[in-house]
């Protein structure tokens, strides 16, 4: 366990950095924040965290790569502006800035997450009326948020239409729904317990979008199982009655939140969990062609690169033993971005001018190919209910392979092949 982990405190006069809502995520419920251009940090959880310290050395081409925890902690600007900053451990050496400096936030670029101070942070008692009146907004926050979250359940799959002219990485942030809904959820959590902890454990992992401009992410929700040994009587029942109503229990394997970009259209989509849990294996099946299509062809030259990943993964995962990846995910990523396709003996000229000419509708007449193809990552995310016989202090200790997990990788492997041979590759 390292130094910083078993730290409580902040080192004093350190310097801080802005964490910003991550917009490429998709899935899951634990809120991700960017860190920096190549970072990403999210709440620690203690399983999670000896999991990433913990791993076989062959898993981490497939796990996102484990840069350390910071403390995170609410601060204003002088606007009164709530935003949450990032402060290194006691027990770590150089600042928080030092994981990796490139592209950080300076802490006087704070973003506005809020419009005004939330008076929950003040000590002072306040008199009687103000109380009433500061719980009746909070009432209603937290009203309007349920409503906005309600909203996003109903609205399972979303398509919006994008300036093809334009950067269509920045307008990307302005549309992820289900990035919105996990900042606003962590941030009532935070401020609902702000009077009693202002103080936070994140864990530092890679940003795996970071090297796309326009990254198509698909959240895979993996194995037949999804609680864990610690749950509850309630929750296991719950997870197993999700399991049971959807892809989960047949393949192993449901999609759990996808964003793709349809360059050939010029839109954005966005799919849910709750729609991913209603799919049929057919309706799987569609929702997978649908991810690597960009809107007028089926973008076949990243098949081939999946299946190869996935089948190693696989041959990876049937040598361990004792691990069970309950309510693990797998991330496919690819760029959304394409490009005309030049001569071989383009020059870099040329190529730059093309690549311009590809923003724009008027280059429609050409045979539009991604540049490096083969450009695709499949990692392994979400760790807060593994387990191995490595944890000690577990009560079950597992034998043998995670069935389930793998059952739902060769569930995968099938689906995209029977897409390949569909196609024609």
């Amino acid at each position: 366990m390292s130094p910083a982990f078993r730290a409580m405190d902040v080192e004093p006069r350190t310097k801080g950095v802005l964490l910003e809502p991550f917009v490429h995520q998709v899935g899951g419920h634990s809120c991700v924040l960017r860190f920096n251009e190549t970072t990403l940090c999210k709440p620690l959880v203690p399983r999670e965290h000896q999991f990433y310290e913990t791993l076989p050395a062959e898993m981490r081409k497939f796990t996102p790569q484990y840069k350390g925890v910071v403390s995170v902690r609410f601060e204003e600007d002088e606007d009164r502006n709530l935003c949450l900053i990032a402060y290194p451990l006691k027990g770590d050496h150089g600042t928080v800035d030092s994981v990796d400096n490139l592209d950080c936030e300076p802490k006087s670029k704070l973003l506005r997450w809020t419009n005004k101070k939330h008076h929950v942070l003040e000590t002072e008692k306040s008199p009687k009326d103000w109380v009433r009146q500061h719980r009746k907004e909070e009432k209603m926050k937290s009203h309007k948020l349920e409503e906005e979250f309600e909203w996003l359940k109903k609205s399972e799959v979303l398509y919006y239409s994008v300036e093809k002219k334009g950067n269509v990485s920045s307008q990307l942030k302005h549309y992820n729904p289900w990035s919105m809904k996990c900042h606003q959820q962590q941030l009532q959590r935070m401020k609902e317990n702000a009077k009693h902890r202002n103080q936070y454990k994140f864990i530092l992992l890679e940003n795996l979008t970071s090297r796309y401009e326009v990254p198509c992410v698909l959240d895979l929700k993996m194995g037949t199982r999804q609680h864990g040994d610690d749950a509850s009587e309630e929750k296991a029942a719950n997870q197993i009655r999700k399991c049971q109503q959807s892809t989960s229990a047949v393949i192993g394997v449901r999609v759990c939140g996808m964003q793709v970009y349809q360059a050939g259209s010029g839109q954005l989509m966005f799919m849910n969990k709750y729609h991913g849990r209603k799919l049929s294996v057919q309706g799987f099946k569609e929702a997978l062609f649908q991810f690597f299509h960009n809107g007028r062809y089926l973008r076949r030259e990243l098949l081939g690169p999946v299946l190869k990943k996935l089948t190693e993964l696989k041959a990876i995962l049937e040598r361990q033993e004792s691990y069970r990846f309950y309510s693990s995910s797998l991330l496919v990523i690819y760029d959304g971005k394409e490009w005309p396709e030049v001569a071989l003996d383009s020059d870099a000229e040329d190529l730059e001018d093309l690549s311009e000419e590809s923003a724009d509708e008027s280059a429609g007449a050409y045979a539009y190919k991604p540049i490096g193809t083969s450009s695709v990552d499949v990692r392994m995310i979400d760790f807060a209910h593994t387990t191995c016989r490595l944890y000690g202090e577990d009560s079950v200790v597992h034998e043998g392979q995670d069935a389930g997990y793998i059952f739902g990788l060769q569930s995968l492997i099938d689906i995209v092949t029977e897409i390949s041979e569909e196609s024609g590759e």
